[in-house]
């Protein structure tokens, strides 16, 4: 579907908005009936294949299959690979000559030094310096971006990319938007991903393919466009694919004994690589710089200061914030999202915004947000878990060590 500046409004975007009209209002963190919610194209596949079907940002997502545990689901991954839909998330394209200056008003990264058919992770920031979402941005080789974002922030973006759309093709710049509803997204997580993959991909040779690389090929006869990036900290890809062939891709995976996996090992495996969820560890109340995503922020377009909100993020950087996003390893009851930090006082100086018991660190590990100068790696504070008390210590993230596929070191 492409957008264009005459379609500010969002109500005329049908289906895909009614749907996340529902989707915004849902709980982030926790997980809820899923009667009313929306359905993805891999549902039926989900269903047939023992998925626990959950609310999940508003649509109906598998937490787990069958009868295996969230902790094996998780260290199947570590270990071996497993598959995710995610194909709740927005996938869209913008085209046009100007589309880079376009995407580089929207957010924070430097699009214009990414090489071909490489991307990276951005965020769309506000005014006042807050997150608006985190996606991924892609310069493909075909003449547009290629960018991914969250399902429980479909509308804000929305919002944000076609205001900022209105204005650019109203000063005559060259840009359209594309929103890309007729492909599903699959990831496909672990180090053996690329073992499994390479079966089916005939005509590319994958071990060309590095992090954040970007490439349009034939999937088991497929179409399709994978982008070598992930959620678990893991060697992985997200494969964009038509909705009429998605199950037939999901089926070929699985065939081939690839591990199905839900939302709960993916929350644990994300947390463990030091890896924000949105609404729970940032927000439009967060900045980069709390946040620990400066680094997110292009060098030329520090420099610059034109992105939106340069001024009191840029400020913040120079100053220093008064509270920074910190990892905390505990045991005992596992903290979970909006503990309260305690002083040995007992005042509440912070509040944990997200936290799992992780299998494979053996303790249990959370994010959280302290004063800066308790966000010290070593410091001791206390989280209210209920009704104990739990010490915590901080910790450096991400808690495992990641293994992204990346070029050999020259």
């Amino acid at each position: 579907m492409l957008i264009s500046s005459s379609q500010v409004n969002i109500g005329r975007m049908g289906t895909l908005l009614r749907a996340v009209e529902r989707a915004v209002r849902a709980p982030v963190r926790g997980y809820a009936a899923e009667a009313t919610a929306a359905r993805t194209v891999l549902y039926d596949f989900h269903v047939s294949h023992g998925g626990k079907m959950v609310d999940f940002a508003g649509f109906s997502m598998p937490v787990q299959y069958g009868k295996v545990g969230i902790a094996e689901s998780h260290k199947t991954i570590r270990t071996d690979a497993g598959i995710f839909d995610v194909s709740h998330m927005l996938q869209s394209k913008i085209h046009g000559k100007d589309r880079i200056k376009y995407m580089e008003k929207l957010c924070v990264a430097d699009v214009q030094e990414l090489a071909p058919n490489t991307g990276t992770l951005s965020l769309y920031t506000n005014p006042t310096g807050g997150i608006i979402d985190d996606l991924i941005v892609n310069k493909t080789d075909d003449g547009y971006l290629y960018v991914v974002s969250n399902a429980g922030r479909i509308k804000e973006d929305l919002a944000h990319m076609q205001k900022n759309l209105a204005e650019f093709k109203s000063a005559g710049h060259d840009v359209e938007l594309e929103l890309i509803e007729d492909h599903g997204l699959i990831a496909l997580q672990g180090p053996k991903a690329a073992d499994y993959l390479k079966g089916l991909v005939l005509d590319f040779d994958l071990s060309s393919l590095y992090f954040m690389n970007t490439v349009e090929v034939e999937v088991a006869g497929i179409p399709c466009r994978i982008t070598r990036c992930g959620y678990t900290g893991e060697d992985g890809f997200e494969i964009s694919v038509p909705k009429t062939r998605a199950a037939e891709l999901a089926e070929n995976l699985n065939s081939l004994g690839v591990h199905l996996a839900g939302l709960g090992a993916r929350d644990s495996l994300r947390l463990e690589a030091g890896l924000c969820l949105y609404g729970n560890d940032i927000d439009e109340t967060t900045t980069p710089i709390e946040a620990g995503l400066a680094w997110t922020i292009g060098k030329r377009r520090k420099k610059d200061a034109d992105f939106t909100g340069a001024d009191v993020i840029l400020k913040q950087q120079k100053e220093k914030p008064s509270r920074r996003r910190v990892g905390l390893v505990s045991t005992g009851p596992p903290p979970r999202s909006h503990c309260a930090i305690l002083d040995d006082s007992g005042n509440s100086v912070g509040e944990v915004t997200s936290g799992v018991p992780a299998p494979s660190v053996g303790k249990n590990v959370a994010m959280a947000y302290l004063p800066a100068a308790m966000a010290k790696a070593g410091t001791q504070v206390n989280v209210q878990v209920r009704k104990k008390i739990v010490a915590a210590t901080v910790t450096k993230m991400p808690f495992v060590k990641c293994h992204y596929y990346s070029p050999p070191k020259k």
